[in-house]
């Protein structure tokens, strides 16, 4: 049985998420973590040694994180990952939801809420009338094949009825890497606001390359002085970790809020579908201001390893 946990995080408590899948790790060393707030469990092994059920095992994992870190969790359990994960989003907070009969916990699901299924892929099958998982299921598979191509529509075909082969990877590579700021109060300053949000992008480019990694994606989340919170997400052109087109992505997310006067208590920025660097293709440029922005960046990071992180930054944020 297969554990999927959704921790209830704040943006500022993204950083207990390590101390939490140690929490996991005390039922089971099988344990993939979902950045920022989730993780994968496989409790298979957990049931014979502690002689109890994946019910009993979600009880006390949300005991636990609610008396050691203050932390709530909804939880989903399921025979696969798939299962699991919709489980938990099915879940209420506090709430653990076990999935015992994958058929009829499917039939009536959308067919955008299947793993693998985006946007546009839903609105395609929609079309044909397969709106749900059940008549997904219920399509001969050679139709699927001709909508969706024969590899993706045979996985598909297989997922609407609850066939799921990924397995839970302990110690897998995190596809997501944030930083964030607290003002010291609340903050109406757009500049002051937007210092902060180049001081994250130059953080996470910096983070990315030294890992050798670049992203797909930006998530910038706003938070407010009446604890509410705003996200947004763009999708780069190409997967990168120059801080210079970080920095233009994360000004642009921030200047399509409109703020104004908003009371500005902190901000997040996520950098979303890391890959390693090697096997993200790069469009060539030929403005020599880039390329020399990219070398200058390069001997800026060889400083930084040898002198700290704080040995080159940009004038705006060392004023």
């Amino acid at each position: 049985m297969i554990l999927h946990v959704r921790f209830r995080l704040e943006p500022q408590c993204e950083a207990l998420l390590p101390q939490l899948i140690g929490l996991l790790g005390q039922f089971t060393p099988v344990v993939q973590a979902e950045p920022p707030d989730a993780a994968l469990a496989d409790l298979r092994g957990a049931v014979r040694y502690f002689g109890r059920g994946p019910a009993e095992l979600a009880a006390i994992i949300r005991v636990r994180a609610l008396a050691l870190y203050g932390v709530d969790c909804a939880i989903g359990a399921g025979p696969n990952p798939m299962l699991a994960r919709m489980a938990a989003r099915c879940a209420e907070p506090g709430t653990t939801l076990l999935v015992t009969d994958p058929e009829d916990f499917l039939r009536g699901r959308p067919v955008g809420a299947l793993d693998g299924v985006g946007r546009a892929t839903a609105r395609t099958l929609c079309a044909y009338g397969l709106d749900t998982a059940g008549r997904v299921a219920d399509a001969p598979p050679a139709v699927l094949q001709r909508i969706l191509g024969a590899r993706a529509g045979r996985d598909l075909w297989e997922r609407a009825r609850g066939t799921d082969r990924t397995r839970v990877v302990p110690n897998a590579a995190a596809r997501s890497a944030a930083a964030e700021r607290a003002f010291p109060r609340d903050e109406l300053d757009r500049d002051r606001q937007r210092r902060a949000l180049l001081s994250l992008a130059q953080e996470l480019g910096a983070r990315m390359r030294a890992e050798a990694q670049v992203c797909r994606a930006l998530t910038l989340t706003v938070r407010y002085a009446d604890r509410s919170t705003t996200t947004r997400t763009r999708t780069l052109r190409e997967p990168t970790a120059h801080s210079a087109t970080l920095t233009s992505a994360v000004y642009a997310l921030h200047d399509g809020l409109a703020l104004q006067r908003a009371r500005v208590r902190g901000v997040t920025l996520r950098a979303e579908g890391l890959t390693p660097a090697e096997q993200a293709a790069r469009q060539l440029s030929l403005d020599p201001a880039d390329e020399k922005s990219r070398r200058l960046e390069q001997a800026a990071d060889r400083a930084r390893a040898r002198f700290g992180p704080g040995a080159v930054v940009p004038g705006s944020l060392a004023a």
